[in-house]
């Protein structure tokens, strides 16, 4: 796992967790660990968005809040025979 990662999981964690699942659950928070900024929104492209426009030299995590992954792969085939 990377150093961004780690850290901001970690700050997410420690600092953010009990405060915005209660009420964001679902939504996506951008997490920039060095300076502890975040920005939450019900878009993750909005959040990171947000995150970019305020601290363009920065990186950013991505997290979903209230869920292990920000977002998963789905779905079904079906095979015809003939």
């Amino acid at each position: 796992m990377s150093e961004l990662a780690e850290k901001s999981k970690a700050f997410y964690e420690s600092n953010l967790k009990n405060r915005l699942e209660p009420t964001e659950k679902g939504k996506f928070v951008a997490i920039e660990p060095e300076t502890e900024n975040y920005f939450v929104d019900a878009d993750g492209t909005q959040a990171l968005l947000r995150a970019r426009n305020a601290f363009p030299d920065k990186l950013f995590f991505l997290i979903r809040i209230g869920y292990k992954t920000a977002d998963s792969i789905s779905g079904y085939g079906v095979q015809r025979i003939r």
